[in-house]
């Protein structure tokens, strides 16, 4: 058997390869008994005193490196700091690893690491470390970046924390970076304004914190889309989550184009999104917050946990679907 791209997709075959591969040949470990390797979350942490420091790491080989609504320098960024963000952390730098084909265009790399800069200012972190290789063999620019955050000890904020009752948020429209990539990608003659919703979400996390709404569990759905995110959080929390199909934010133009494509948005990756599970009480008020906010003007309540059933069922028109953990993205190097 060999790698295939669809081992990096997201997805059950990804989950797979991480548990029956590259765990079962690890030693798994915490530091100081923080959130370690074995808990496969956003981040790590690691105890020290009253905080604790929240650790990620993150690889990017998106194609093509520009697309409509940002490109891999800014979703390098966005990433590393969303999977700190999740777990209820305030970011506070990283560091950034290039590795970059021989006869690579530099003004494509200027413009890559200008990017890389815009997207640190609006995140509030700073590039504080790097490294840089020039390769004969990748065929494009790859960037690898990790993360620190800190948050108080004992806050973190895990995906496996969903409790009966909670509502389940999504803080806007899904699906469109993956089709955003996969029209730049493929050339589709479509017109259509699809761009990626690629962004930094720390800033809208925070404010939703900083108002004293619980959170039970946090996870950003990138590959596999919020079906993945979704039955991992399901899975790991050990309960059941119902949705409804008429309270997904999709929006028209995605929704067609799934249609015409014969793809499920629920798969289809996003980098700048959220899934919370918040505290029944506490749902409108951060239903409010996310609204008030530029990256969550199209935050949806779309479901509850409950303890009725396993896994992700939808309530649709005609009936109930269940809602499975996709074998992978449709949409390969998406991230």
């Amino acid at each position: 058997m060999k790698i295939t791209r669809m081992h990096g997709a997201g997805g059950k075959i990804m989950q797979d390869l991480i548990k029956n591969i590259i765990l079962k040949n690890l030693e798994i470990t915490s530091v100081n008994g923080g959130i370690g390797l074995e808990s496969l979350d956003d981040s790590a942490t690691i105890p020290i005193g009253d905080k604790e420091i929240v650790f990620t790491v993150d690889g990017h080989t998106v194609k093509p490196i520009f697309f409509p609504g940002g490109d891999i320098g800014r979703l390098a960024v966005s990433g590393t700091v969303n999977d700190l963000a999740v777990m209820g952390a305030k970011p506070l730098a990283l560091s950034l690893s290039l590795i970059i084909p021989e006869g690579f265009n530099l003004e494509d790399l200027e413009k890559i690491i200008k990017s890389i800069n815009e997207t640190t200012k609006e995140a509030e972190v700073a590039i504080i470390t790097g490294d840089t290789k020039v390769s004969d063999g990748v065929d494009d620019v790859i960037i690898s970046t990790a993360g620190v955050g800190i948050v108080d000890r004992g806050k973190a904020i895990r995906d496996c924390g969903v409790k009966e009752g909670d509502a389940i948020i999504v803080s806007g429209n899904i699906g469109e970076h993956g089709l955003a990539i996969l029209l730049s990608r493929e050339g589709f003659d479509f017109e259509t304004d699809i761009k990626s919703d690629v962004a930094p979400i720390n800033k809208l996390i925070e404010k939703v914190l900083s108002e004293g709404i619980q959170i039970n569990a946090m996870k950003d759905p990138t590959r596999g889309g919020l079906a993945d995110a979704l039955n991992e959080m399901a899975e790991k929390s050990n309960i059941g989550i119902t949705i409804f199909e008429d309270k997904l934010p999709i929006s028209e133009e995605v929704q067609s184009l799934c249609d015409i494509l014969g793809l499920d948005p629920l798969t289809i990756a996003n980098e700048g999104k959220v899934v919370m599970a918040v505290k029944k009480e506490d749902a409108e008020r951060c239903l409010e917050i996310l609204k008030e906010h530029p990256l969550g003007k199209n935050a949806e309540i779309i479901g509850y946990a409950t303890k009725e059933h396993k896994g992700v069922v939808m309530e649709t028109i005609v009936g109930r679907r269940i809602v499975d953990m996709p074998i992978g993205d449709p949409i390969p190097r998406v991230c």
